[in-house]
């Protein structure tokens, strides 16, 4: 397995008090597949990643427990300089807002070079000429004029694709794409979401795709693992968490996406909101605003088990909502 993310917990120091943003959650992703990591915002996706990559800045935040597992080799034991080396090189991230990730002050073209120099240890006129293909790869026109361009004389879309440049301009074995279609248009979003699944056959990548757009899900995703308050709910191939869905979370998820067949039905709405991390409810987390708990869902956590007679559909659920 390439990348294997075992028991993994994250957690922040607050005023009041210690918070886990990340809570005990695995998954695993080989060469070639993409998983989807899905839920609502302040969930726990994005510093799920940002763990995998060491970006989460101590103090305030600490990875306490866990293993990350890169070709079986656990990168939390890893010094500062050996991760460096690591981090662009055989991991690489496509962070959201490409806007106010990249620097104002320096050219897309030395962005792009930065790594490659750092990594590949090249001359710099071969560097550039690296720029340019990638460049050129990710579907970027004129790339000998736009190679100098600043980040803010390019359109959003040109933009993420220079992100996409710049996180597969060392060839990684590990893709992480961080709602990698966030404020683009409709048309754009098909466009870069295409362009990843086609470099990704090209490159043999893992992709581990961040999102709460269900829709990105089922055009990406081999696995898909669904996080809640920190946890992870329900993971299971993608044709299950379509066909079968079992936590009620996910569930309300699906229904919560707007209906192109009876455009005049209501759009449904979870209730309630997700729970404060240092007030959780008792028992499940999502028992607030389960419509159908029962006594035992509030007495202790639940754990991920496997449902249906599958062994690849897991559930944290007392009473898992299996289509029949």
């Amino acid at each position: 397995m390439l990348l294997k993310v075992e028991n993994l917990v994250t957690s922040f120091s607050t005023p009041r008090g210690p918070i886990r943003a990340v809570d005990n959650v695995s998954f695993e992703v080989d060469a070639g597949q993409t998983l989807g990591l899905v839920g609502e915002s302040g969930c726990g996706k994005t510093v799920t990643a940002l763990s995998i990559i060491r970006l989460i800045q101590e103090p305030p935040g600490k990875i306490e427990s866990g293993r990350i597992l890169l070709n079986g080799e656990d990168i939390l034991g890893y010094s500062p300089a050996k991760l460096r080396s690591i981090r662009g090189g055989r991991i690489s991230m496509i962070f959201q807002e490409p806007m106010t990730s990249l620097n104002p002050v320096f050219t897309v073209g030395d962005q792009i070079m930065e790594a490659i120099l750092l990594h590949q240890r090249v001359s710099s006129l071969e560097a550039r000429k690296r720029c340019l293909e990638i460049m050129d790869l990710v579907g970027i026109p004129d790339v000998s004029e736009r190679i100098d361009y600043y980040p803010h004389q390019m359109s959003g879309g040109l933009r993420q694709r220079v992100m996409i440049a710049m996180a597969l301009s060392c060839q990684p074995e590990v893709l992480i794409a961080d709602e990698p279609t966030t404020a683009l248009d409709v048309t754009i979003q098909s466009q870069i979401l295409e362009l990843i699944k086609d470099l990704q056959k090209k490159m043999g990548m893992a992709v581990l795709i961040i999102t709460h757009d269900f829709g990105v899900i089922a055009e990406m995703a081999d696995q898909v693992a669904v996080m809640y308050a920190g946890k992870i709910v329900e993971k299971a191939n993608v044709r299950e968490i379509f066909d079968r869905p079992a936590h009620p979370y996910t569930v309300g998820l699906q229904r919560s996406i707007p209906s192109f067949v009876n455009p005049g039905e209501p759009l449904y709405t979870i209730p309630g909101i997700v729970p404060d991390l240092l007030n959780l409810p008792k028992g499940c987390r999502f028992s607030d605003r389960c419509e159908f708990k029962e006594s035992d869902c509030i007495v202790t956590d639940p754990e991920l088990l496997a449902v249906g007679g599958s062994r690849t559909h897991r559930v944290s659920c007392y009473h898992p909502r299996l289509s029949k």
